[in-house]
């Protein structure tokens, strides 16, 4: 079983890299790089939403042929797997056992992005650091952070100009819904979530706020593999 983890705004897939570690089956936990960082940094941006699923699956499709897998994403990788989800359909392939959305509000609720492209580079950046989940030798560091400033802007860019659309056919899998108790998350995130599922998702909450993953890793890595491997 494969465990394909989809970063978050500014995020690469260092967020991930010791998620294997703790892993306590067969469980092979493969983060996504995308364009921009880390190791794709220097490849440009992607122009939106759709060039972004379009780019995740390319990396993907080889890999889903025949090996049963799972979806995790936080914050923007929630959209991003929601809608590779979809991609993946189209495309003809076997779907995902399961999708793990986490610290966002289902694709369908709106005005929920705590900074904006609007904002002056100081109050954006500003902004984002109050998040937490930036590693501390960047957040302190107004060089770096004005080097990273782009990624940011173009990853929250891409989720402003996002629009939902609604398909015919609902999430097919199971799903289950992570979410920090402080975070900016309302009641209504699990009545819309459930509005996209041919069956009721699973929510759980932790303590923490936007970047709870950060505190509760071993807990989150156990809780998947509760729900992949339950034997």
């Amino acid at each position: 079983m494969i465990l394909f983890c989809l970063p978050f705004a500014g995020g690469s897939k260092r967020a991930y890299a010791n998620w294997s570690k703790l892993t306590n089956c067969p469980l092979e936990i493969e983060p996504i790089e995308i364009k921009g960082r880390g190791e794709r940094l220097g490849q440009g941006f992607y122009a939106d939403m759709t060039e972004a699923v379009e780019d995740i699956y390319a990396m993907i499709k080889n890999k889903i042929q025949e090996e049963p897998y799972a979806l995790f994403g936080h914050s923007m990788g929630t959209l991003l797997a929601y809608e590779l989800y979809y991609k993946v359909k189209t495309e003809g392939h076997q779907l995902p056992r399961h999708l793990f959305f986490s610290g966002r509000q289902s694709p369908i609720v709106k005005n929920n992005m705590y900074v904006s492209t609007d904002m002056s580079d100081d109050e954006f950046i500003e902004k984002i650091i109050a998040l937490g989940g930036i590693p501390e030798e960047i957040s302190q560091s107004s060089e770096l952070m004005e080097f990273y400033l782009p990624i940011f802007k173009n990853d929250i860019r891409i989720m402003e100009s996002y629009k939902f659309k609604e398909r015919a056919e609902k999430l097919n899998c199971n799903i289950t819904v992570l979410n920090g108790l402080e975070d900016k998350i309302d009641a209504t995130q699990e009545i819309t979530w459930d509005y996209l599922c041919e069956q009721k998702s699973k929510s759980y909450y932790f303590t923490g706020s936007h970047f709870f993953i950060n505190d509760h890793v071993k807990k989150i890595v156990n809780l998947i593999e509760g729900e992949l491997m339950p034997e």
